[in-house]
């Protein structure tokens, strides 16, 4: 174990009962570094891309980055990738938590799994190897009750867990770690169900050494000093990200009845991270070795709404759960997430695909009889708790909502699908681009569709950070306007996009000032990296899989927002406002080295050298 790796990665056939291991020559890993990215790498050379989801030949990756297990603040996450069942291009969705941790310190840099077992299984990984074991008796039980019982020999050890959700193959089904830490988007988790794989534990005894112990001490100094001093680390700790809530509702951030109303207020004094803190907080909760803990735990003690302590909801669930579908109660909230929680749902995707249920029920489209005779008005969130159960057993009308929003919307006919928010088939996050164009354009252009997490966009655009060290930046954005776009977008995917490969939460790297970034990087691995090298890295990771999508038939016609949010809204502070689609995407595309057909040049392919890749879009 050296230069932040463990030097070891497993391949498992769960068909065969079989496992091996493989090394990564470092030339690779100075290329794609490691999580999504390093997994977008190995998926394109050893896999049949064209394979169904979930089919045994679609692989389910878990990779680590080198900075995971070293301590350093921030470093908990993981990537896991596949095809996604839900969208049917690259899918993959990063965690924090513990597991990641403790794969590395179990020896082991990431995981990829193939085949399907005959029966329900887990994977057990320790320093000693790892076993397929029985799950028989776990299967059908919630992600809470399959932690606590795989831990029960030994809290020590880490669960990644699937719910009902995964095993039924929910189309948006999450993946658990440790309860409260989900890889939430693209459906990962019934690419899990898929395999009869309910969960994979971690445990391990050994450390990653570090290429310079010195120099990492003293940029690990750095950043705590970094971190203490940021108003944006505070504002976390104190509130949680559902912090942004009140001042989203000002900016016009925040999506209010499925994306058709301007502003709320009630509604975001009645759901922020101040009345959160207030009526339902026990304690803040972080994931490993990071000092800013944003991470709810929350009860509810009394009312219709009960909930015991445990994980509460972050800000994008305080909005699917709560403007996205006129709710204001904040206990309905919290028992929704731990529902969806226990299932094993992403929230965001969960939350939309009732948002979009009730329009289609206000507008007669969909009738009470082919709802089950629930009642789908605004704002019901007794037909929300009974509606999360159905989806995740696949029940009545909870089977097409199992689908996806935009399969289910589709179900009632063409003319529904507009009354769904979403790219390339995943549901747009609680962030509205007729606010901030430049967000606009970042969902557009993601690789897994519809996503506030694979750039640094909003960050940026809406001033939460300056990096003059790596951008030409304004001071002020105005989030209205679509000119200048473009060059944010493109400067933001290239760095942010490098917290999927370094495996480092979002957040900390939005505290830390780039140089502390770069110097830790270089202080675990020993690569002497500069910026550009690293922005390189962000450059290859976003062509490789765009290049992928390429083949999988996405276009210039996929690089496009929904018709609900090209809709202007009437109140608000965007009123009035949309993003300008093709000056958008004609600019980025310049700028990026797209085509006109938003193919990936093959002169881009060789400067950044991605020849296999190349070789297989211009054979």
């Amino acid at each position: 174990m050296k230069n932040g790796y463990a030097g070891k990665f497993l391949q498992i056939d769960l068909t065969e009962a079989a496992c091996s291991t493989f090394t990564i020559e470092e030339a690779r890993l100075k290329k794609f570094i490691g999580g999504s990215s390093l997994a977008a790498s190995l998926y394109i050379e050893r896999f049949d891309i064209n394979a169904d989801p979930l089919s045994p030949s679609n692989p389910l990756m878990v990779i680590n980055g080198p900075m995971v297990g070293s301590g350093f603040p921030g470093s908990s996450r993981f990537a896991v990738a596949s095809k996604s069942p839900q969208t049917g291009i690259w899918g993959e969705a990063a965690c924090g938590g513990t597991f990641g941790p403790e794969l590395k310190r179990a020896g082991c840099d990431g995981i990829i799994i193939t085949g399907r077992s005959p029966h329900p299984v887990t994977l057990s990984i320790t320093d000693s190897g790892v076993e397929i074991l029985s799950a028989e008796s776990l299967w059908g039980r919630d992600t809470y009750e399959t932690t606590d019982l795989l831990k029960s020999p030994d809290k020590n050890i880490k669960v990644l867990a699937i719910g009902p959700a995964g095993e039924n193959i929910v189309k948006f089904s999450a993946i658990a770690n440790d309860k409260g830490h989900f890889v939430g988007r693209t459906g990962l988790g019934a690419v899990m169900g898929s395999k009869n794989l309910k969960a994979i534990t971690a445990r391990g005894s050994r450390a990653p050494e570090k290429d310079d112990e010195g120099k990492y001490r003293e940029v690990f100094k750095r950043a705590i000093a970094e971190i203490k001093d940021s108003a944006f680390a505070e504002s976390l700790h104190l509130m949680g990200s559902d912090a942004a809530m009140d001042l989203g509702m000002m900016t016009g951030d925040i999506p209010i009845k499925n994306w058709s109303i301007g502003e709320d207020f009630e509604l975001s004094a009645s759901l922020g991270g101040p009345a959160l803190r207030e009526a339902y907080l026990t304690k803040a909760h972080a994931c490993s070795n990071c000092p800013v803990a944003c991470k709810r735990v929350v009860a509810v003690k009394d009312g219709p709404y009960r909930t015991e302590e445990g994980p509460g909801p972050e800000y994008e669930t305080c909005c699917s759960f709560g403007t996205m579908i006129m709710n204001g109660d904040l206990a309905a909230v919290i028992k929704a997430n731990e529902l969806c929680n226990r299932y094993g749902m992403d929230t965001i995707s969960a939350g939309a695909a009732i948002a979009v249920s009730m329009e289609l029920y206000e507008k007669g489209i969909i009738s009470p009889e082919a709802a089950d005779n629930l009642d789908l008005s605004w704002g019901n969130m007794e037909t929300v708790i009974v509606l999360l159960g159905r989806i995740a057993r696949r029940e009545g009308f909870g089977d097409i909502l199992a689908r996806g929003s935009l399969a289910a919307a589709i179900h009632f006919g063409a003319a529904a699908a507009d009354c769904v928010a979403h790219v390339k088939g995943l549901d747009l996050p609680m962030h509205d681009p007729r606010g901030f164009h430049g967000m606009g354009l970042a969902y557009m252009m993601s690789n897994r569709g519809g996503c506030h997490l694979q750039h640094a966009a909003m960050a940026m655009e809406q001033g939460m950070v300056s990096w003059p060290q790596l951008f030409d930046m304004k001071e002020d954005y105005d989030g209205t306007t679509s000119e200048g776009k473009a060059r944010l977008v493109f400067d933001s995917e290239n760095y942010g996009i490098l917290a999927n490969s370094l495996s480092m939460c979002h957040y900390l790297i939005y505290c830390l000032k780039p140089e502390t970034v770069l110097d830790s990087f270089n202080a675990v691995t020993g690569y002497n990296f500069n910026f550009n090298d690293l922005l390189l890295c962000g450059a290859r990771d976003w062509m490789l899989k765009r290049g992928i999508n390429n083949l999988l038939g996405i276009t210039v016609k996929d690089d496009i927002l929904p018709k609900k949010v090209l809709t202007a809204l009437h109140d608000g502070a965007a009123a009035g406002s949309v993003p300008d689609v093709k000056l958008l995407r004609d600019e980025y595309y310049a700028i990026r080295g797209l085509t006109p057909q938003g193919r990936v040049s093959d002169e881009k392919l060789l400067e950044l050298g991605l020849t296999e890749l190349k070789d297989k879009l211009y054979k």
